[in-house]
């Protein structure tokens, strides 16, 4: 769809924060937490001038916003590039390249993991619900790696029981700056999304689910950088991502919760965090793991750390 532009001219509401009034406004229809998104993205001004969402409106100020309505999820099959590595007549494991999300969402459309399963694996439509068909359990956009699909009824359900008892061997790679990273060590806490930014999530909640990884530093190189093998008991959204941030060893090129030096990694342009393995029983008894090969930037990344360059 095109770009709508509706503009509001302050008079009576001057005194009032920039994202409160949009809040009041019949049009467009969305909420307060996508307004802030929209400020801060730059797609609402006030005279010409980007602003924070808490900006105090002023009587003759203009507000001009450029919105462009979300476009409808694609469910529709493509024939995208798959890396399949494990397949049986219930389940399958792929490796997800990092960039890809994972199914159709407003902002994401198409060209997501889910159109191309629905190509390669021509019986998944309805297994699993209509708007996520074969998914089990996902991983972030820019995570690349091991992700395990159910290509049956019987294969969702015994992968749902399989997460849910927290007995799937999970192991990432993950490049961090941790110049005082302990050896080895466990991170349990409680977790749930940080108060007051509904984006994030943090172990530094009242209440919440438990997380719980484990860790283990697998290389060191001489400017501070690990590379680290991190085994999920559970897994929570943006987890490995978090706990390692708590224990002052954040992922290379994160930009969420890297902090200033980690998040200005140059050999990197993503958080360095790789699915390696993904292991568990298929429906008739049998122990598979499945092991992503690194990604192109990934290894460049570790081969540039093992030469001796600089990641800053």
């Amino acid at each position: 769809m095109k770009t709508v532009v509706f503009e509001f001219e302050i008079e009576d509401d001057a005194g009032k924060r920039l994202d409160v009034f949009l809040a009041e406004q019949d049009d467009p229809p969305i909420s307060r937490s996508q307004i802030k998104k929209a400020i801060d993205g730059g797609d609402i001004r006030v005279n010409t001038t980007r602003v924070k969402a808490g900006y105090t409106l002023r009587e003759g100020d203009l507000v001009v916003w450029e919105y462009a309505p979300p476009v409808a999820p694609n469910l529709e099959p493509e024939d995208i590039d798959l890396e399949i590595l494990y397949e049986d007549a219930d389940l399958a494991v792929v490796n997800k390249p990092h960039g890809m999300v994972v199914h159709p969402a407003p902002g994401h459309p198409s060209g997501t993991l889910v159109n191309a399963l629905l190509y390669h694996f021509k019986d998944l439509p309805g297994v699993g619900g209509v708007l996520r068909p074969g998914i089990v359990h996902r991983i972030d956009k820019d995570t690349s790696g091991a992700l395990a699909i159910s290509k049956s009824d019987a294969g969702h359900q015994h992968l749902s029981a399989l997460f849910k008892a927290h007995t799937i061997a999970r192991e990432y790679h993950a490049l961090v700056f941790g110049p005082g990273l302990e050896e080895r060590g466990t991170i349990k806490t409680l977790y749930g999304r940080k108060p007051n930014d509904r984006i994030r999530y943090s172990s530094k909640v009242e209440s919440g689910k438990v997380a719980i990884t484990h860790y283990e530093v697998a290389e060191r190189f001489h400017n501070g950088v690990c590379l680290v093998v991190c085994r999920l008991e559970t897994g929570r959204t943006h987890q490995i991502r978090v706990h390692l941030s708590d224990i002052n060893a954040p992922l290379l090129g994160d930009q969420v919760y890297g902090g200033k030096a980690a998040s200005q990694c140059k050999l990197i342009s993503r958080q360095a965090l790789h699915a390696k393995t993904l292991g568990f029983p298929t429906l008739d008894g049998a122990d598979i793991l499945s092991e992503a090969s690194y990604p192109a930037d990934f290894s460049e990344a570790l081969e540039a750390l093992r030469a001796g360059k600089d990641w800053r």
